[in-house]
């Protein structure tokens, strides 16, 4: 747990003083964006009414970075980070139980855009998805486990930008590995796997300030796999086939000064994962900084 919040910490604060000293000169265009959310109840083991205490907190931060390098090339990055958890009481004895995590996302998006000044840009861009630690098992804690990385060509387009919002898409070829850790807990042993697929990614972004104190982000991700390094492996099936999506939203709205109510829901379908689509929803009101 000690690991996680220190990792958290130092990419929070390098992040931050990474935009702090940077701000806009030599041509960047930065932002970011944190957030720390919690709800708190206890009770005394006289309690009596079944209820129990619970610690809920989420940490949120997302910044970017852009920069038209030269009259032909344009870098725009992107870091999002989430990391939460739930402490409950136990209903008889009202002792604390291990906390569980609630939300954990590391997500960095590299695009490098090549802009001569016609209708599309060509693109190259890489991404880089994990957690702060893997909860599978009990008995081992794998820190930045599973990864999933993705590098893709194509094209870019900007669909429109203004001094309210921005929105941008791109269609292009992608490959994917995934790494992940596996441990036998019967030997006491650790093994590392991985797989690696390929096809076409289309990916939009959309900004929006609605209003002075409310604003809305959204990322769709599209991926259909061509062709799979397991696909000729016994007892594989054809839902690596299947067209993976996912969906990314996020409204905060601020109430007074840095006090923000923010409400980010995700909506993912994935066949190796499950046949049915996967939803998100966390809704949270706490302290929020924007730079």
């Amino acid at each position: 747990m000690k690991k996680v919040l220190l990792m958290l910490l130092a990419v929070t604060l390098c992040a931050g003083l990474s935009i702090a000293q940077g701000g806009d000169s030599n041509g960047w265009e930065t932002s970011l964006g944190a957030s720390l959310g919690m709800t708190q109840a206890t009770y005394s083991e006289n309690w009596t009414g079944g209820e129990i205490g619970s610690i809920i907190w989420a940490a949120n931060l997302h910044a970017t970075a852009q920069k038209q390098l030269s009259d032909k090339f344009r870098s725009e990055n992107e870091l999002k980070l989430e990391f939460g958890q739930t402490h409950n009481q136990n209903q008889d004895t009202k002792e604390w139980a291990s906390p569980m995590k609630s939300t954990d996302k590391i997500r960095l998006d590299a695009i490098l855009k090549y802009t001569p000044g016609g209708w599309l840009d060509p693109y190259v861009a890489g991404i880089f998805q994990s957690q702060f630690y893997n909860a599978t098992y009990p008995e081992k804690k794998f820190y930045v486990d599973p990864i999933e990385l993705t590098e893709s060509v194509g094209a870019s387009r900007t669909l429109y930008e203004d001094d309210l919002g921005k929105a941008t898409t791109r269609l292009g070829f992608g490959l994917r590995q995934n790494l992940w850790k596996v441990y036998d807990a019967v030997n006491d042993e650790t093994t590392s796997e991985s797989t690696w697929d390929g096809g076409i990614e289309w990916v939009t972004d959309w900004t929006k300030q609605l209003n002075e104190t409310l604003n809305y982000t959204t990322k769709l991700s599209v991926f259909q796999a061509l062709f799979y390094s397991e696909e000729d492996e016994a007892g594989i099936g054809d839902e690596w086939k299947s067209t993976d999506v996912a969906w990314e939203n996020l409204v905060t709205a601020k109430v007074y000064s840095v006090i923000q109510v923010s409400l980010a829901w995700e909506l993912r379908y994935d066949e190796e994962v499950s046949t049915a689509g996967r939803f998100k929803e966390t809704l949270a009101l706490g302290v929020a900084y924007t730079l």
